[in-house]
């Protein structure tokens, strides 16, 4: 599958999330990561950032998901930011 994952952590923990993010997608931008994944590698993934992540803190990942270009299913991992009410 191809996915586009996104964190947003504490300054302290971004490194370590950018080394994990790192050594499973492409790094594109800051945050931002993209590229082909198992599933199961895609749960290790998940796995290893609720370990670096401190959830109660509202660090999250975000991780949209595709099997084709035209759709995405969006994944939050942690707290949402910025809860959309009304999607367009």
């Amino acid at each position: 599958m191809y996915v586009i994952a996104v964190y947003d952590v504490e300054q302290k923990r971004c490194g370590k999330m950018l080394k994990l993010c790192r050594s499973y997608l492409h790094h594109i931008q800051n945050s931002v990561f993209e590229g082909e994944i198992t599933e199961s590698k895609l749960e290790e993934l998940k796995i290893k950032a609720r370990k670096i992540m401190n959830e109660e803190d509202k660090d999250s990942l975000i991780i949209f998901k595709s099997r084709n270009e035209k759709w995405l299913e969006k994944e939050i991992v942690g707290t949402e930011k910025r809860p959309m009410d009304n999607v367009l």
